[in-house]
């Protein structure tokens, strides 16, 4: 008698095979068999009948924000909702280990300015009593809905060493600690590591986060820590990355330490693709990272970012209830008040094209394709409807949609994007799970790489279905050598979506407000997965929480499948 049995399902399997029909046979949270529909007898306390609908390996979202979330989440939602069931966070330097007592306000503080998380929400749910990144593991391995792991985050690790000087040069003493808690940190369960380089991150003073600027030889000296383990990962964010100085590190770290390296990447610049190609020929591992939406941010009533804020005739109601502020938005007199205010615009030259350059606004589509063209911007659809364009703004939020502000090198199509996913370096991330709760829900790219890019597409080539789930699973998983899972094959870990692929759809976005001391965060459902299963135990079914908890915290590389001892 097995624990589970799933039967007639379209098996796409992960490794980017063609889809097949068959049956999947589950004991002690592992598969022990695949056959053909119908070739095998097994019998299971759980029968599970596909009725031909799509069985993938659970997804691998390994670019989320957690770090904080995990302490009271233990669903880890939005993220698990899309079919995700391992994730790894610490991404971008940021997190809660190690941290010195007393201390603990500074890391809240650098993650809300970072990763737009509120800082209340963060302080309330937080336990803290761990200083070290072990004492951090140990104090979130508890279950979950899905695996967990972790990296050591840069930003942490600067502050506890250096203190007060975090923001200026680390001295040769100060990089070799660094280097020793990186150490630590990996032989005690961390995937790996991560920085950011980024200078929009910024903390509440406007200073670059602690670490932007560390030297070549401070990342040399970090990523040594690495050498001879024979295992993780290192994740950053750089706005140099079209630099020689930039690429000579990632090269030396790439090539003397045997981690993999994955820097993250909007549609360029060309010389980290020309030097991934050229260590990939050596055997070594650059992974650029890549996501499945264009750079962006959803502007909406109560979301942090609201273009109506600019108008003093808006400031009158603005701590009025939602329902009333849409409603004030369709009166003649004050729409024609907002049509003629001088705004009162932010300093911050992107924030001013974000709410007033009406070019580049664009109003959601209702299919959330994340792909406008020229006459879904805020300035044609007023052009086409002869009124002004502030109209529109005021027309779309009255409606409950967002309003889409994209910016980078978007050029009026998905191709740059798609071009990313499909070169053959890349690994699929960049979902900010967890993170810039009032402007992104990236959690769900699962789902929209799914149903919109192996399905919907209509302004460009789809991309197989096959390939796209093997980013999403045996990909990934891979990069962090997570190698037990991503592949419906025996000896594999029993993590699975059955989906309805025709019926997959994405909901709209909504502001919940569920977080500790009521913090708010946009959050985004689907529709079409009829079984999320982790490690065996069904997780969600019909779209709802089951209150199993197979997920547990990820320690290390896992290693492959045994088949011999199956």
């Amino acid at each position: 008698m097995h624990d589970l049995v799933i039967r007639n399902a379209t098996i796409v399997d992960g490794t980017g095979a063609p889809k097949s029909s068959g049956d999947v046979v589950v004991d002690e949270g592992k598969i022990t068999h695949v056959a053909p529909t119908g070739a095998s007898p097994a019998k299971a306390r759980r029968t599970i009948d596909a009725k031909g609908d799509l069985l993938t390996p659970g997804f691998v979202d390994i670019h989320t924000h957690y770090d904080g979330q995990v302490c009271w989440d233990k669903h880890v939602t939005p993220t698990s909702w899309h079919g995700v069931t391992s994730i790894v966070m610490g991404n971008c330097g940021v997190g809660f280990a190690p941290v010195r007592p007393g201390t603990e306000d500074r890391l809240v503080e650098l993650m809300e300015s970072v990763e737009d998380i509120p800082g209340t929400a963060l302080h309330d749910g937080i336990p803290w009593g761990w200083e070290s990144f072990a004492d951090y593991l140990d104090g979130i391995d508890t279950p979950y809905a899905v695996d967990v792991g972790t990296q050591v985050p840069h930003v942490a690790m600067r502050l506890y060493v250096m203190g007060e000087r975090c923001y200026d040069d680390a001295t040769p003493e100060d990089m070799m600690e660094m280097r020793a808690l990186t150490r630590a940190a990996l032989e005690a369960g961390a995937l790996g590591f991560s920085t950011s380089r980024f200078y929009g991150h910024v903390d509440r003073a406007g200073n670059l986060v602690p670490g932007t600027r560390a030297s070549a030889e401070e990342m040399k000296t970090i990523g040594s820590a690495f050498e001879g383990l024979d295992f993780g990962t290192m994740e950053f964010v750089s706005d140099s990355l079209n630099q020689p100085e930039e690429l000579a590190w990632i090269e030396h770290i790439t090539r003397t330490t045997g981690c993999i390296v994955t820097p993250l990447m909007t549609a360029g610049p060309a010389p980290v693709w020309e030097l991934a190609e050229k260590l990939h020929a050596e055997g070594h591992q650059l992974r650029p990272q890549v996501g499945a939406r264009p750079a962006s941010i959803l502007m909406t009533l109560d979301g942090t970012i609201n273009p109506m804020r600019q108008f003093p005739a808006y400031r009158e109601i603005h701590g009025r209830p939602l329902s009333e502020r849409r409603a004030v938005l369709r009166d003649p007199e004050f729409r024609r008040r907002v049509v003629s205010e001088e705004p009162i615009l932010p300093p911050n030259a992107d924030a001013v094209r974000f709410l007033s350059d009406h070019e580049y606004q664009y109003v959601m589509d209702a299919e959330l394709t994340y792909e406008p063209g020229p006459d879904d911007t805020v300035a044609a659809v007023a052009r086409a409807r002869g009124v002004h364009p502030r109209e529109v703004i005021m027309d779309t939020l009255a409606d409950g949609q967002p309003l889409l502000a994209l910016f980078g090198r978007y050029e009026g199509d998905l191709e740059g994007q798609r071009a990313s996913i499909e070169h053959p370096q890349s690994v699929f991330g960049l979902s900010d799970g967890g993170a810039h709760c009032g402007v992104l829900v990236d959690a769900s790219v699962p789902t929209y790489m799914l149903s919109y890019f192996t399905r919907d597409r209509k302004r460009g080539p789809c991309m197989p279905l096959e390939f796209v789930v093997h980013k999403l699973t045996q990909d990934s998983a891979s990069v962090y050598g997570l190698k037990d899972r991503g592949v419906i094959a025996p000896g594999y870990k029993a993590d699975f979506n059955l989906i309805d692929y025709d019926g997959l759809r994405l909901m709209p976005p909504e502001m919940v407000y569920d977080l500790p001391a009521g913090g708010k965060r946009l959050v985004q459902k689907a529709q079409g997965y009829r079984m999320t299963i982790k490690s065996g135990e069904v997780t969600y079914e019909g779209g709802e929480a089951t209150g199993a908890m197979p997920g547990r915290l990820i320690r290390g590389p896992q290693a492959g499948p045994n088949v011999a001892a199956l």
